[in-house]
């Protein structure tokens, strides 16, 4: 629980020294912070919570947070259902005093399943969204591949260094239909079976129907699991 402290302190203090002035926009920085209550082959229900914060710069020029939450249901140890909710809010970076230029309530569907080969896992995460946002309806299809090996032992137990990356892409039923792909390899540490933070960097790169940028971020992860008991022995 200590460790779990001292995160959000540092995510709260991260994001309020972003609302100060600085001189770095080349590269931004992402904070994530998750709470899982995941369920198992015994408790099939679950749930979980994010918070996410984005600079402009690494650590300055606020300009983007969401907070979300969703109810899951575990088909077996490496398939699970997941209905979320959330609300996205974009700030101009320079212009935070002015409000938001643009908020989201979102609601999801999605899908995951894992599979292993040899000491690799690999993570599927399929998502279907539905967008009411103050510039109007959107729906959003995702796909994201997600890769992990852990490094100093057989398995991500406790006390495991791991590397991790992922792909994801995004598409719509509007122009442009693929509208956005982000790219993400980062470095983690699995503490114990409660917490695991992972530090790395990503590219998210946007397409428009006459132009596309893109934008690097260090990325910074921490994940709580509440550890619940199963009611069997079963594994």
């Amino acid at each position: 629980m200590q460790r779990l402290y001292i995160f959000i302190l540092l995510f709260a203090t991260t994001s309020f020294l972003a609302k100060g002035q600085g001189v770095n926009y080349g590269t931004g920085s992402w904070n994530i912070f998750t709470v899982n209550f995941a369920g198992n082959v015994d408790q099939h229900w679950g749930g979980y919570a994010e918070a996410q914060n984005r600079n402009y710069g690494i650590a300055s020029h606020f300009y983007y947070y969401e907070v979300k939450a969703g109810i899951s249901y575990n088909i077996d140890n490496n398939s699970l259902f997941l209905l979320g909710t959330g609300r996205y809010t974009t700030y101009g970076f320079d212009a935070v005093d002015d409000g938001p230029q643009v908020t989201e309530t979102r609601l999801w569907e999605q899908f995951t399943t894992n599979h292993f080969i040899n000491r690799v896992k690999l993570e599927h995460r399929y998502r279907v969204e539905q967008r009411w946002l103050s510039t109007g309806y959107l729906n959003r299809f995702r796909y994201r591949l997600t890769a992990s090996v852990p490094i100093n032992r057989p398995k991500l137990d406790p006390k495991t260094f791991f590397i991790a990356a992922f792909g994801e892409v995004f598409f719509n039923n509007k122009q442009p239909n693929f509208e956005r792909n982000r790219f993400s390899p980062s470095l983690g540490y699995k503490f114990s079976k409660e917490f695991t933070l992972q530090a790395g960097v990503i590219n998210q790169r946007n397409y428009a129907i006459a132009s596309s940028n893109d934008k690097n971020y260090l990325i910074l992860t921490a994940t709580y699991n509440i550890q619940r008991q199963q009611t069997s022995d079963k594994k």
